[in-house]
């Protein structure tokens, strides 16, 4: 399958910078550029959205793909995949749907990104949301109507992960979540490839999250209709999306 990307309206320059980084009239995702490099930022009010954690259809199988996804729940404004799964489409770590815990934190050593200590978990219930590594998530044992264990945390109370270089090698397509404030949860991905160093300070220094998690790379995949746009490049496991919340009257 292909990857389909559009962006919607840019500046003069091509792309939005830090200080022009706004939430779209018409959904919640922007271009975005940051030390020359291309992402789309998309900036969640937890006031006017909610998210949501999908896995499984109501027929048990795992949704998979956006397309599928978005038949099932045409209300989505964005979504993107949520976390590292297994062969079988199951989240690695933690992972907390509609207030229910389906898989227990993981906590072991292990190779990869997952277990490059110390790994975080995203966390949000009806009005906030945090970021966490996973260690402190499980002994403070925060409120969650959803949670999604990954690794590495990219940024940890202001500071990079210990582990990340300022440069590296390693460039890849990546995807990840920062929260700015209790209600503000920013979700970005790379249009181009990055290293770990410049993600995470994308997070800490453009976005404003003193802590910010790492969810994959790679098959890093978004969907926002605002922008045309539906990225189907390989079958993913548990997706996290945000739905426009109904005004009370």
């Amino acid at each position: 399958m292909t990857r389909v990307r559009r962006f919607g309206a840019i500046t003069a320059l091509g792309l939005l910078t830090a200080p022009a980084l706004a939430q779209s009239p018409s959904g919640p995702c922007r271009p975005f550029l940051y030390e020359d490099a291309r992402y789309t930022v998309c900036t969640i009010d937890l006031r006017k959205y909610q998210l949501k954690l999908f896995w499984r259809a109501p027929d048990g199988e795992p949704y998979n793909s956006f397309e599928r996804l978005a038949q099932a729940h045409r209300d989505l404004a964005f979504a993107m995949n949520a976390g590292m799964y297994h062969k079988d489409w199951s989240p690695v770590g933690l992972y907390v749907e509609d207030g229910r815990e389906l898989k227990k934190a993981n906590t072991a050593n292990g190779p990869g990104n997952f277990h490059m200590k110390p790994n975080g978990v995203f966390y949000a219930n009806t009005d906030s949301a945090g970021v966490a590594e996973t260690g402190r998530y499980l002994r403070q044992k925060p409120k969650a109507e959803i949670a999604t264990q990954s690794g590495p945390m990219l940024v940890i109370d202001g500071r990079i992960h210990p582990k990340i270089s300022e440069e590296g090698v390693s460039r890849k397509m990546r995807n990840g979540v920062g929260v700015r404030n209790g209600k503000t949860v920013v979700f970005a991905i790379s249009e181009e490839l990055v290293t770990f160093g410049q993600f995470a300070r994308l997070f800490r220094d453009a976005l404003g999250c003193s802590n910010a998690l790492f969810l994959d790379g790679s098959v890093s995949s978004l969907y926002a209709p605002a922008l045309n746009r539906a990225d189907a490049r390989w079958p993913m496991g548990p997706i996290i999306g945000a739905v426009e919340r109904t005004p009370r009257r």
